[in-house]
């Protein structure tokens, strides 16, 4: 079955990828995240975002268009990559999760797919 992963950041996280005195230590726990869905070959898909600053939000109201620079929500944490894994169950899924480095300092959703609908 497959999940999808939402790692979630903090400020300070998207912040550590740009400083250079941290930016090592940083990137050294995706990458090893990342190696090891690799290696054990459920990850079907993955993609880190720009902050959110780089955000634009779009809704329709009335047949209208509006657009928001950065992301709508005033929260603590924001969507901060995403990966698709293809495990036998949610405890896999869970477990994977657990070893995500977003989970140490922010939170990390895990959702199971909807199966394709074919008309």
């Amino acid at each position: 079955m497959q999940y999808l992963i939402l790692a979630t950041e903090t400020d300070d996280d998207f912040a550590a990828r740009e400083d250079p005195e941290r930016a090592g230590a940083y990137w050294a726990g995706w990458e090893a995240y990342i190696a090891a869905l690799t290696e054990s070959g459920v990850m079907t898909g993955a993609g880190g975002l720009q902050p959110p600053t780089a955000a634009t939000t779009v809704r329709l109201r009335d047949g209208r268009r509006t657009v928001h620079d950065g992301p709508y929500a005033d929260t603590k944490e924001q969507l901060g990559g995403y990966f698709v894994i293809d495990v036998p169950d949610l405890d896999a899924a869970l477990e994977w999760a657990a070893r995500c480095p977003a989970a140490a300092g922010a939170a990390v959703e895990v959702r199971p797919l909807m199966p394709p609908r074919y008309a």
